[in-house]
């Protein structure tokens, strides 16, 4: 039924759908992501206003085969079909470019009226309504209408600040104090518990806009965020070296923030749940030493559904491909071969799903995690501060993001987002061609900036790639399709 949502429960069931050839939005799912149940108001809202088109939802762990039909390897994943074929996909929880690629793919809700969703506004507000209104308008090929100016508005600096200061001690961390979704949350949870001291915390998965922002008003790319009376303290790994040398309880001391008595923590739960040697609430003292000796078997420890060699899910495949692709050498576990350690590392860990990737004995987190951490250099961070693998030289880092993608854009923003009329440009120039390609926001990370300029001896930016060659800038992209020439040159 159309205008409205339906669940798949198999894959036949898809393919009929599919067969069809009309256009299908498929929206993959889990019950223990946040971002999924978030991301699923706003697909019920598109599903009003394009009633012509087919929205459907996917629990992922439970049709691996319709996941894997779709190499889904995290949540929220959305797959876009249009006659039969996969024409367009989409990872994480991104409201604006979701509304996009909807109106990209379903075209006109009505027919000769423009596809600019009315309800979205209600689900992810107007600044995605806007985003969606543009698209139509121009299809990207504005450059006005694409070009925004970076930094960050004085509405959300405000926001920002008033989070900040909303407790004396204010963690921004993934997940809540009572459930982490990432080890290093966990460890900085444990530290200010055993301060005993009372903290705020939020919750960064749950506002993509807090999440981004932070990292430019703070100047830290990476999360948990420790502040103490508005100042930045730092990340997990600063935490944990001022907590060890007595720095931590100093800083609290100067800044009058005392510590509470132990009455006071049982009642606010502040106790250190997890020692690391006590057994955990619920488990036997032979499960948990079983656990433990599992965990540390490694130096790298996934936990995962089936072997490497032959994962039994997407997730855990993906988390495998992610650590080959980082070259580690890393042990695994196959929980679906032992109910006592699948059950049991649940409550050991604190983490309701699988995969779970331990590094040194300390939780990395699932899928999603891991692949946010890739995506952001913070798992290479990690593994070469462990020592599991050697510092990567900038110019092998380049290397390495030239050669990702055979068509690589170096640009200012995203394809969905442009933040540059030259970056809009020749993302047209491509889409106009039907070239696929990878992409690199150069404004992300200033070393990649400044050291492409002088690894390719080119000033300026956006700067494309074919094979690890560089092509050219702006100029030279729209030369080539004016001549005709921009298709074969990047499929030769």
């Amino acid at each position: 039924m159309r205008g409205s949502v339906k669940d798949v429960k198999s894959k036949a069931e898809l393919d009929n759908i599919t067969k069809s050839g009309e256009a299908v939005i498929i929206h993959f799912w889990a019950s223990w992501c946040d971002a999924s149940k978030q991301m699923d108001q706003v697909f019920s809202h598109l599903s009003t206003d394009f009633p012509n088109t087919h929205f459907l939802t996917v629990e992922a762990e439970e049709q691996p085969e319709i996941s894997e039909a779709f190499s889904v390897s995290s949540v929220p994943y959305f797959a876009f079909v249009k006659d039969g074929k996969t024409v367009d996909t989409l990872e994480g929880a991104d409201p604006s470019s979701l509304a996009n690629k909807v109106a990209r793919v379903a075209g006109s809700a009505n027919p000769g009226e423009p596809a600019a969703p009315a309800s979205l506004e209600m689900a992810a507000g107007p600044t995605v309504l806007e985003t969606v209104k543009e698209f139509v308008k121009e299809n990207g090929s504005s450059a006005q209408a694409n070009q925004a100016q970076p930094g960050l508005s004085d509405a959300l600096k405000n926001q920002l600040q008033q989070l900040i200061d909303s407790h004396p001690i204010m963690l921004f961390m993934k997940g809540n104090p009572e459930a982490p979704r990432c080890g290093f949350s966990q460890k900085v949870i444990d530290i200010l518990k055993d301060e005993t001291v009372k903290f705020g915390t939020f919750d960064i998965l749950s506002d993509n806009e807090v999440r981004e922002g932070l990292k430019l008003f703070s100047n830290w790319p990476t999360f948990p965020q420790l502040y103490c009376k508005g100042e930045l303290l730092g990340g997990c790994d600063i935490a944990i070296a001022m907590h060890e040398s007595g720095e931590l309880k100093e800083v609290f001391r100067d800044h009058g923030i005392d510590a509470i008595s132990s009455v006071e923590a049982k009642v606010s739960g502040s106790e250190n749940g997890k020692g690391s040697s006590t057994q955990s609430p619920g488990l036997s003292t032979t499960l948990t030493s079983r656990l433990e000796s599992l965990i540390n078997s490694g130096p790298v420890m996934l936990f995962m559904k089936g072997k490497p060699t032959e994962p039994k899910c997407g997730f855990s495949g993906k988390v495998v491909a992610i650590l080959q692709e980082e070259k580690v050498t890393f042990e695994s576990f196959d929980i679906l071969t032992d109910e006592e350690v699948r059950q049991g590392l649940k409550v050991y860990s604190n983490w309701s799903s699988y995969p779970q990737l331990y590094i040194k004995g300390e939780l990395i987190g699932g899928s999603d995690i891991v692949l946010e951490m890739q995506k952001s250099g913070e798992l290479k961070r990690i593994l070469v501060e462990k020592g599991i693998v050697q510092k990567e030289t900038l110019e092998d880092r380049l290397k390495s993001l030239i050669t990702s993608s055979p068509v690589m854009l170096f640009m200012k923003g995203t394809p969905d987002a442009p933040r540059c009329g030259f970056s809009s440009k020749v993302v047209n120039a491509l889409k106009e061609k039907g070239v696929s390609f990878g992409s690199f926001d150069i404004l992300s990370d200033e070393d990649v900036r400044q050291g492409l300029k002088v690894f390719s001896n080119w000033p300026t930016f956006p700067q494309l790639y074919y094979k690890g060659e560089l092509i050219g800038g702006c100029d030279i992209i729209l030369e080539l399709r004016d001549n005709g020439e921009l298709k074969s040159t990047l499929s030769e």
